[in-house]
C-alpha cells in the first residue's frame, strides 16, 4: 500500500477473501487510513501504528477481486466492505467470445461454427452425467479455440467444419466417463451431420514406441487402455496442468510411466518422474512457512521441488506428479500456476516461473 500511494499507482488484488481474517482486519485499518487521507485531500499520511510518513498521489486507487462462498475463503468482514463499492459480474455471453477468437485465428466461417459450439457445449451441460470434474466453461472454451487455431494453421486446406470437429472431440473425449462418450459423439454427429468422424489423430512414431514399452514393461496391451496414452500424449501437447482421475489400481500410474519411456524414446530427452503426496504434510510444509520464533523463511518441499526442476539449463524433461486427493487448501495456492501466468507465488514473495521442461500432473481416486 506505501508503493500504491506514493506512486499513484492502481492496484488490484486478485482473490482477495482467501486472506486469513486477522489479516483481513488489518488491511481494512490501512485502506481506512488511506481513504480518509483522499477525503481530506492530505498530501502525506501515517499508518496506524507506523511512524513513517507517507506522501500521497490522489491517483491511487485499489481493486480487489473474490469468489464469495467456497471451501478456502474468507467472508469479507464488515469494516471493510463498507471502504469498496461493489460490483457484481454476470456471465458473458459466449457465443460472441468464440466469434472473435475462432474469427482471430483465422476461421472463415466463424459465425456459423461459433454457433455449432456454443449449442455443444450448452447441450453437454444438460445432458451428459454430471460429474465433479467435467468442466465446459470459458477456461476449456479458450483452450479449445487455442488448440483450434493452431490445428487451423498446420491444415490450411482442410474443411474448417471438420477440423473444429476433430479439436472438439479430442480435446474432451478423454475426461468423459464411459457412459457419456457415445452420447457425446452423437450430439457431435449431429451438430456436424456433413462431417463424417474424423480419422483419429495419426501418432506413428509414439505408437510403435509405445508398443515397445508396454512390451519391456511386461504388460499386456490392451486397445482401450492404450487409447488413455494416447490422449494423454494428446493433452500434454496442450496443457501444462494434467490430472489422471480414477480409482486405485486402474492403471493412472502405469499411464505415465509408459507414455514417459514411450517419449524417452521418440525425443531422446530422458523423461523423469517426481512424486509426493501433498496430504502427508501441512499445506505450509508444502509451500514453506515462516518459523514463528526466529521468523526466518523456511522453505516448502513443493516449493523446493519447483525451483529445483524449472531451470531451463536442465537437459531432461520432468513431471512433478501430486500423487494423492486434491482439496482446496493446497490446490488454492498452484491457482496461479495453473492458469496462464505459470509462476509459482509463495508467501516471502517469491515468484518462481514454469518452465517447458516441466509439467505438473496430478493423480487423485476423484475430485
Amino acid at each position: 500500500f506505501k508503493g500504491l500511494c506514493q506512486a499513484g499507482l492502481w492496484g488490484c488484488f486478485d482473490e482477495f477473501n482467501r486472506i486469513e481474517l486477522p489479516v483481513l482486519s488489518v488491511v481494512a485499518q490501512q485502506v481506512l487510513a488511506i481513504t480518509n487521507a483522499k477525503r481530506s485531500s492530505a498530501n502525506n499520511f501515517t499508518f496506524p501504528g507506523d511512524s513513517q510518513v507517507i506522501s500521497l498521489n490522489t491517483a491511487v486507487g485499489y481493486f480487489i477481486t473474490m469468489n464469495p462462498g467456497y471451501a478456502g475463503r474468507q467472508e469479507l468482514p464488515e469494516n471493510l466492505k463498507v471502504l469498496f463499492r461493489g460490483v457484481t459480474m454476470m456471465v458473458p455471453d459466449r457465443e460472441i467470445i468464440m466469434k472473435v477468437k475462432l474469427c482471430s485465428v483465422g476461421y472463415q466461417s466463424f459465425v456459423e461454427l461459433a454457433r455449432k459450439f456454443c449449442v455443444l457445449y450448452k447441450l453437454c451441460e444438460e445432458q451428459l452425467s454430471k460429474q465433479k470434474h467435467y468442466d465446459f466453461g470459458l477456461r476449456n472454451i479458450l483452450s479449445v479455440l487455442r488448440t483450434a487455431g493452431k490445428t487451423k494453421r498446420d491444415n490450411l486446406n482442410d474443411e474448417e467444419e471438420m477440423l473444429l470437429m476433430r479439436t472438439l472431440r479430442d480435446m474432451n473425449l478423454s475426461k468423459l466417463v464411459a457412459q457419456d462418450v457415445p452420447l457425446f459423439l452423437s450430439l457431435l454427429t449431429d451438430l456436424f451431420p456433413d462431417v463424417g468422424m474424423p480419422a483419429n489423430g495419426e501418432h506413428p512414431a509414439v505408437t510403435t514406441a509405445m508398443a515397445k514399452a508396454i512390451k519391456d514393461d511386461g504388460l499386456t496391451s490392451l486397445p482401450s487402455w492404450d487409447l488413455k496414452v494416447v490422449q494423454l500424449y494428446e493433452t500434454t501437447l496442450v496443457r501444462h496442468g494434467i490430472m489422471t482421475v480414477g480409482p486405485p489400481g486402474s492403471g493412472k500410474s502405469k499411464i505415465i510411466k509408459i507414455l514417459q519411456d514411450t517419449l524417452s524414446q521418440v525425443n531422446g530427452i530422458a523423461h523423469k518422474r517426481v512424486r509426493m503426496n501433498p496430504k502427508a504434510i501441512r499445506a505450509e510444509e508444502m509451500f514453506g512457512e515462516t518459523d514463528r520464533m526466529s521468523g526466518e523463511w523456511l522453505d516448502g518441499v513443493f516449493a523446493a521441488m519447483w525451483s529445483k526442476f524449472n531451470d531451463r539449463t536442465r537437459k531432461d524433461i520432468t513431471w512433478i506428479i501430486c500423487d494423492g486427493p486434491v482439496d482446496a487448501v493446497w490446490i488454492e495456492n498452484l491457482n496461479t500456476v495453473l492458469d496462464d501466468n505459470k509462476i509459482l507465488t509463495l508467501a516471502n514473495g517469491d515468484r518462481i516461473p514454469m518452465t517447458d521442461n516441466v509439467k505438473l500432473m496430478f493423480e487423485v481416486e476423484d475430485l
